[in-house]
């Protein structure tokens, strides 16, 4: 049997009015054909799940990107307009599973908001805005064109050398898409930067010392994930940590060692 990879989702509602669990396609197609394990997908929400209870059923996790930001009081701040809307429920379960995942060297892949929360997780800020800070571009999706045209590579990310970023995709450097508003501010405790975009801006992180594989991405590498010559090696490589904690390896994933 494929490992169980635990996706993480957001509440969407159909036509404005019937509310739903919902997940990308995007993120189902790269963990099934890519990672080689069973997509399953979370509802984010402690009136139907505990930690506890996914920490058991699932051999790994894929954190989501989503519409909503991580409420700024998860890193002692105080709401703003520019910080958006925000999923509290989606918050309370995805923060402490994460810390449990890094302590128990369980597999996770952070995307996009997914990203932002390892780093909240562990104790980090994070930016309201990105576009809005001196020097920095606008990371944000693109609001008009095709599906191809909002995913399309538009900046490069430089990796730490010799950093597991470097290793995993034989490069220093890469080309990303980007499709994100918020940002890292202050990395948290063992969160390790291994890339940054050309303007300075967190892409790439790794929890320090942890057993188990923690890469998480700001940009979205489920897009294309099969074909694209950077998605594809990640995605791979968390399939791998996946079969190993559901073989019983451990401790499993890339170090920073």
């Amino acid at each position: 049997m494929r490992p169980k990879v635990g996706i993480i989702g957001n509440p969407h509602l159909i036509d404005g009015h019937y509310p739903t669990h919902a997940g990308g396609t995007m993120n189902s197609d790269a963990v099934a054909n890519v990672s080689g394990a069973m997509p399953l997908l979370i509802p984010a929400d402690p009136r139907y799940v505990t930690v506890p209870e996914l920490l058991e059923a699932f051999d790994g996790f894929l954190f989501t990107g989503g519409r909503p930001n991580v409420h700024p009081e998860e890193y002692g701040e105080s709401a703003t307009e520019a910080h958006g809307a925000f999923d509290r429920s989606r918050d309370s379960i995805t923060l402490p599973l994460i810390r449990a995942l890094v302590e128990r060297g369980q597999p996770l892949l952070g995307i996009c908001r997914g990203f932002q929360e390892v780093n909240v997780a562990l104790g980090g800020t994070l930016y309201p805005e990105i576009r809005d800070l001196p020097g920095r571009m606008n990371h944000r999706m693109p609001p008009d064109g095709t599906l191809e045209e909002k995913f399309a590579l538009r900046h490069k990310v430089t990796f730490a050398e010799g950093g597991p970023f470097a290793r995993l995709f034989g490069a220093p450097e890469v080309m990303t898409n980007t499709l994100h508003g918020q940002g890292i501010k202050r990395p948290g405790a063992r969160i390790v930067v291994d890339g940054q975009a050309e303007d300075g801006t967190p892409e790439a992180i790794y929890v320090q010392d942890a057993p188990g594989f923690t890469l998480s991405v700001q940009w979205h590498p489920e897009y294309n994930a099969a074909c694209d010559p950077v998605s594809r090696p990640l995605f791979e490589a968390f399939g791998e940590a996946l079969r190993d904690w559901a073989a019983g390896r451990r401790p499993v994933g890339l170090r920073s060692a």
